[in-house]
């Protein structure tokens, strides 16, 4: 085989890898009322925990893989993370009360954090520099289009067998990458590089990173930003669904709000060459923030009435905008940490995906039958994001050289 056709499978394999958490997740999205009909949890918006139960996983797991493969390797440490994301599938795929079915979420949840932290230390185990960039660039391209395609293949599925079928894909596609990883990557931990196993890296590693004034202002400010994600991804079905009735055109209006994301963050490449990396953000939220809260103000009191097209463009220029927010704030957050880059990684990683479940499951558990809390919710933690900012971190230059995605 070329060197060039190993670097195409090893592009897809380390973008596959990448991209469980979001089919895992989106998958789910038209298949949320049906769950919650079938487990009685159609009351209170329960049935939005099948998705706010994986990111709590996600965000506890993503502290602990890095001391883990440091230890034992690269690939057992994603052995463990595919195998617990098979345990979590069939105890979802076979379970009759709700309870279990989160229980099993949770546990695909821990499972994913390992294929997706390995991504980047088996990159940088084989790149470095401007190569190294360009590798992940080419990934997360890829990575892209996932939550375009996951609930396509969600609504597929439907179309002809139940959620529990969804299910069953998604340990199918788990199994073959476990297959496809064990025969064509090989392990690149350096036997020199190999430290023993212990937590307590980890855990002065948080006490570094929380006790950072401005690192921790900038956490917050990551996690609110997420839950906005995680609130319009709870929110969705529900809304497309009861209130716009859009049947099994769902995950095509979905992909097209999506695609805000992805262009979003395409542009984003080229304007942190143009804008100081703070003052991008803080204008994004500036923008965010004032647009979802004048269209809360004129939806609740009547002027507008928002159609589904309207909505769907809403929506588009939302996601926009949080799409420019992400890799920035991250970078923002980071900048302190270049000693420990790995554990610091892991800590800020789980701290955002935990407070944007907290805050934006909670926005979406008060979902009404309107766009309203969304909306709201939107506003309210752009508003809170943009005070943090402004009052709590200094307005220090970073340079766009120093945060190539």
């Amino acid at each position: 085989m070329s060197k060039s056709s190993i670097r195409v499978e090893f592009l897809l394999l380390m973008a596959t890898m990448m991209c469980l958490t979001a089919l895992f997740v989106d998958s789910m999205l038209p298949a949320l009322h049906q769950i919650g009909l079938e487990l009685d949890a159609l009351d209170n918006n329960r049935y939005q925990m099948v998705l706010t139960s994986i990111m709590v996983g996600l965000g506890v797991g993503q502290l602990f893989y890095g001391p883990i493969a440091d230890a034992i390797g690269r690939k057992p440490a994603v052995y463990l993370g595919l195998a617990l994301m098979l345990a979590g599938t069939a105890i979802s795929t076979f379970a009759q009360s709700f309870e279990l079915m989160l229980f099993g979420r949770v546990l695909q949840g821990v499972g994913a954090a390992g294929p997706r932290v390995m991504v980047v230390t088996i990159i940088r185990d084989q790149y470095s520099g401007a190569e190294m960039a360009r590798v992940l660039s080419l990934v997360m391209t890829i990575f892209i289009f996932s939550p375009v395609v996951a609930p396509l293949v969600g609504q597929a599925v439907l179309l002809f067998a139940g959620w529990r079928a969804i299910f069953g894909l998604l340990g199918v596609i788990c199994l073959a990458l476990l297959v496809w990883f064990a025969m064509r990557q090989v392990e690149t931990l350096k036997p020199e590089n190999q430290r023993p196993l212990s937590l307590k890296p980890v855990m002065l590693g948080m006490k570094e990173v929380i006790s950072h004034r401005v690192a921790l202002a900038y956490i917050l400010v990551a996690g609110l930003s997420h839950s906005s994600i995680i609130a319009f991804l709870t929110s969705v079905q529900g809304i497309m669904q009861g209130i716009y009735d859009a049947g099994a055109m769902f995950p095509v209006y979905f992909a097209l709000i999506a695609l805000g994301v992805g262009f979003s963050s395409f542009l984003n490449s080229r304007l942190v060459y143009r804008f100081e990396i703070r003052t991008l953000v803080t204008r994004v939220l500036m923008i965010l923030g004032t647009l979802s809260l004048a269209e809360a103000a004129l939806v609740a009191s009547g002027v507008i009435a928002v159609s589904l097209a309207g909505f769907i463009m809403m929506m588009t220029v939302s996601t926009f905008c949080l799409g420019l927010l992400f890799g920035n704030i991250n970078a923002l957050a980071m900048e302190p940490f270049g000693h420990m880059a790995g554990i610091a990684s892991g800590v800020i990683g789980a701290s955002t995906m935990l407070i944007g479940v907290l805050v934006g499951g909670a926005v979406g558990m008060s979902f009404d039958g309107t766009i309203i809390p969304l909306l709201l919710g939107f506003g309210l933690t752009s508003v809170t994001s943009l005070a943090l900012i402004l009052f709590g971190t200094p307005n220090q230059v970073t340079k766009a050289s120093a945060v190539k995605h």
